[in-house]
C-alpha cells in the first residue's frame, strides 16, 4: 500500500522527478517548527474554508488537494465505557490546563451534529489510569458542529511525544481513530509515528493553553438532523430514540440483542448496530 502522507511527485524538464509542496505541507513544516510561546495559529482549519460542492481532504481539514491523512494506531491504553463529560478535570488535578476546540466537518466542510468523540490521554507524569477513568470521556458535538474539551496538557512517557488520543464517529458512520499533537515538541522529530498533518494549533492564554483542530469525516452531507425527542420504535426491537439508556441496560433491535456500553439519551442514526461505541451486541 501506498504511504498516504508521501508527497506527489510532477515531472520536469531534465526528466527527474521534482516535488510537488502544497500551502498545506508549508504550513504544516513550519508550524512543527516554531516554539509555543510564539504560535497564535498557522495550521489551515477547516472552518475557514467556504461549503462547496466538491469534496474536500479527509481528516484533519478541508485544504488544497493533498492525500489524505490516515487514522493513527489505537494503543494499548484505549478502555471503553469512559464516562459523558466535556472536562477531564477533577478535584487534586496536576498539571497545566488545556482546553482544545473545534469542529467536526463532512467532506463538502458541512458541520456534522452529534458526532462522538472518545477522548483519553496520560496525566502530568505521564501515566495512563487503566483502572478508573482519570483523563477519559466522551462527548457530542453540539449543532454547529462544535466541540470543546478542558483537559491538561499530558506529560511524556518513553518513546512518545506528547499527543492526546480520540475516536471520532458520526452517527451511522466509521469509527476514526487518531492523535493530536503539540507544536514545538522536541520528541515531535523523533516520535516514530508522529504525523505533522495532527497537529493542533496552541497558544498560551496566561497560565493555561489553548489548543484548536478540526476533524474532517468521510461523511457526505452536513448537520445531522436535530433529534425530535419523540421516542420511535424500531421494526422488531425495544430501543427507542429519546430513551436515556444507562450502562448496561438491555434492548433488542431488529431482532437482536444489545447491552448499553455507556450513559447516553439515544437519537436517531444511532441504533445499536450503527454506534459500536455505545451499544455491544449480546
Amino acid at each position: 500500500m501506498d504511504d498516504e502522507r508521501t508527497d506527489r511527485t510532477e515531472p520536469v524538464q531534465d526528466g527527474g522527478p521534482r516535488r510537488r509542496i502544497s500551502r498545506k505541507n508549508v504550513l504544516k513544516a513550519a508550524v512543527a517548527a516554531v516554539p509555543l510561546p510564539m504560535l497564535l495559529g498557522g495550521v489551515a482549519l477547516a472552518r475557514d474554508t467556504k461549503p462547496s460542492d466538491g469534496l474536500l481532504t479527509p481528516t484533519p481539514y478541508c485544504d488544497d488537494g493533498d492525500h489524505p491523512t490516515p487514522p493513527q494506531m489505537e494503543g494499548p491504553y484505549f478502555k471503553p465505557n469512559s464516562p459523558l463529560r466535556d472536562s477531564l478535570i477533577q478535584p487534586g488535578t496536576q498539571g497545566t490546563r488545556l482546553t482544545v476546540s473545534g469542529f467536526v466537518f463532512g467532506l463538502t466542510c458541512q458541520p456534522l451534529a452529534n458526532v462522538l468523540l472518545d477522548w483519553w490521554q496520560a496525566d502530568v507524569n505521564g501515566a495512563y489510569d487503566n483502572v478508573g477513568f482519570r483523563f477519559r470521556g466522551h462527548q457530542f458535538t453540539d449543532q454547529r458542529g462544535a466541540f470543546k474539551l478542558t483537559t491538561i496538557v499530558p506529560g511524556l512517557y518513553p518513546g512518545r511525544t506528547r499527543h492526546l488520543h480520540v475516536k471520532v464517529q458520526a452517527p451511522n458512520q466509521p469509527i476514526l481513530t487518531t492523535q493530536l499533537y503539540f507544536p514545538g515538541e522536541p520528541r515531535n522529530n523523533t516520535d516514530p509515528i508522529f504525523d505533522p498533518a495532527l497537529l493542533m494549533n496552541v497558544r498560551q492564554n496566561g497560565s493555561a493553553k489553548e489548543a484548536s483542530f478540526d476533524f474532517v469525516l468521510r461523511v457526505r452531507g452536513g448537520t445531522t438532523p436535530t433529534p425530535t425527542g419523540k421516542p420511535t420504535e424500531p421494526p422488531g426491537g425495544t430501543w427507542s430514540a429519546g430513551t436515556d439508556y444507562r450502562a448496561g441496560d438491555q434492548v433488542t433491535y431488529d431482532g437482536a440483542p444489545y447491552a448499553c456500553l455507556q450513559p447516553h439519551t439515544a437519537r436517531a442514526g444511532w441504533e445499536p448496530p450503527a454506534v459500536p461505541a455505545l451499544w455491544r451486541r449480546t
